[in-house]
């Protein structure tokens, strides 16, 4: 039986490593993975453009590093992570995506080699062309951490004797890091601008679904829970005003780039995304392919 196991090993790997070659081909979908610290950073900082690729039939996995156990003002710990994962899953539903929550304790993440090996396995599994998680300068811990992480597995991903029970990459991804607004040491540079306007509606039905953050936790730590409507309309009404990032200058100059002058001028609600230097490094025509929404 022995040999024999061997062979079904052998022939699994060897499918698996196929699958990753076509995946990551010109020919197959862009699969996206987007990667936040806690289970909806990667909603509020992407989930406009998720809900894009998913309708153009892309393959997008949110990932959590964290299980979420220590947001809240009342829960805590397991019956917490229980709950939040039930709200991402929900989110998956409304955006039409997959959403994995890695067992780490919330606000407790440090940038170990077992969390980075975690990482990796989950790039390499999804077969990920494009990979974007947060810069590592933010004033949350875990948000910092989870930056290096993916930044210390943008290379390893194409190691093979890395973490070797999963197949490498052929080649690495495209890294890029979400939006955001600290200055120091560098502001945030939008080389991508995706104009999120037609789904930005489905983006906040997606939010709606993290009752235990947008509508408790995150207005209490923020001392605005008074603002919290009752009724359930009129949350997600509430929420969609509360929840609007401002378009910078430097963004409507990329969504200009991308889109033209005229399209750019109508849009009313964007996501943008800097470039890491650690992965590859694409030209203009592969940023386009990888991000087909981009038409002038």
């Amino acid at each position: 039986m022995q040999p024999f196991r061997h062979l079904i090993l052998f022939i699994s790997i060897v499918i698996i490593s196929c699958n990753a070659v076509l995946a990551q081909s010109a020919e197959g979908r862009v699969r996206i993975i987007m990667i936040g610290a806690h289970p909806d950073d990667c909603d509020v900082n992407s989930g406009g453009t998720a809900a894009i690729f998913a309708k153009m039939g892309y393959a997008v996995k949110f990932l959590s590093v964290t299980n979420g156990d220590a947001g809240h003002q009342t829960m805590k710990g397991v019956a917490l992570a229980k709950r939040r994962y039930a709200e991402t899953q929900e989110v998956a539903k409304r955006l039409g995506i997959k959403y994995d929550v890695l067992d780490n304790h919330d606000g407790l993440l440090m940038p170990t080699l077992a969390v980075r090996l975690q990482i990796i396995k989950k790039i390499r599994e999804w077969n990920a062309d494009v990979v974007i998680a947060p810069r590592p300068n933010d004033y949350h811990p875990d948000h910092r951490y989870t930056g290096v992480l993916v930044q210390d597995a943008a290379y390893m991903v194409s190691v093979p004797n890395v973490a070797p029970e999963v197949p490498a990459l052929k080649k690495n991804p495209v890294f890029l890091y979400f939006q955001d607004n600290f200055q120091r040491p560098n502001p945030f540079r939008p080389d991508i601008a995706v104009d999120i306007t037609s789904v930005n509606d489905q983006k906040v039905f997606a939010l709606d679904a993290h009752v235990s953050q947008v509508y408790e936790w995150l207005p209490w730590i923020g001392h605005y829970l008074n603002e919290v409507p009752k009724d359930k309309n009129d949350r997600i009404k509430w929420l969609a005003t509360k929840w609007v990032e401002p378009i910078t200058p430097a963004i409507k100059t990329s969504l200009a780039r991308w889109y033209g002058d005229e399209k750019a001028a109508q849009v009313k609600f964007a996501e943008a995304f800097e470039i890491c230097e650690y992965g590859a490094q694409p030209d203009e025509a592969e940023i386009r392919r990888l991000f087909p929404m981009l038409v002038k």
